[in-house]
């Protein structure tokens, strides 16, 4: 049966804002032309002339957090515990099984910036798709923010899910989930405001913190989830494997599988 992959995942680069100030990747990038130093130090005796084109290896060195690009959060990230008080796995303890699955996406795109998505909203999305949900899936949260990548906006826009609405997918077997804003709550700049109106300090990475009553992981930073149907395709994830690390990067792919 042919199978059509769809990249859901942004790049690394030095140059997209899709971070605050100071939190992005810094690449380095040494060319095949002019890195021939690193070629010579390991055959000594070795000159340019001999080299096809006179050429090295392309290399980059790059400096990066874990939280920079489409990566996937543990549940260390949000808490030192999960489920109700046990120790939050890291990101290489996350069950490979919980990373590739049935996937189903949620349209909050007409919702306005900065809005908290309760789980009624939830229930009302999967009502009108026509989906129930089962362990396992894999539930993605297409946002406004996804057409703002590449912008100077992108960390501003978008909704956030709730802890409310995050509980109602955890209570039904969900144990990973995904969205194509910059964090899985609403923008830190509504946020911020909505605290400083209320003082409330529940209403800070509600979502994320829902994690300590059920432990789960998402992926943040993900893209292009307009190509996605509702229902009828898997996602495949799987984290890079940082000892004892809050989130891994990943090159997240949707496969449909077509009839």
């Amino acid at each position: 049966m042919p199978r059509q992959l769809i990249d859901i995942s942004i790049m690394l680069d030095n140059e997209t804002p899709v971070d605050q100030p100071g939190f992005g990747p810094r690449i380095e990038y040494q060319s095949p032309q002019d890195n021939t130093a690193e070629i010579f130090r390991f055959f000594p005796g070795l000159t340019r002339e001999q080299l096809p084109g006179g050429e090295g290896w392309g290399n980059e060195t790059v400096t990066l957090r874990t939280h920079s690009g489409t990566h996937l959060d543990a549940p260390y990230h949000y808490h030192s515990t999960m489920d109700n008080g046990q120790r939050a796995i890291t990101i290489d303890e996350v069950p490979l099984d919980w990373c590739f699955q049935r996937g189903v996406k949620l349209d909050f795109r007409h919702l306005p910036d900065g809005y908290v998505v309760s789980a009624d909203d939830v229930a009302r999305e999967l009502a009108r798709i026509g989906h129930e949900l089962k362990p396992l899936d894999i539930v993605l949260v297409n946002t406004r923010a996804g057409s703002r990548y590449g912008y100077s906006d992108y960390i501003d826009v978008g909704i956030g899910m709730g802890r409310e609405a995050t509980l109602y997918l955890l209570e039904r077997g969900v144990r990973l989930t995904g969205i194509d804003a910059w964090g899985w709550d609403a923008p830190f700049s509504h946020m911020a405001r909505r605290f400083a109106e209320t003082g409330d300090a529940s209403i800070v990475w509600e979502g994320h913190r829902a994690g300590m009553q059920i432990g789960y992981c998402h992926l943040e930073k993900l893209h292009n989830l307009e190509a996605l149907p509702s229902t009828g395709f898997d996602v495949c994830c799987f984290p890079v494997k940082v000892r004892g690390g809050s989130a891994g990067w990943t090159r997240a792919v949707a496969i449909i599988d077509e009839k």
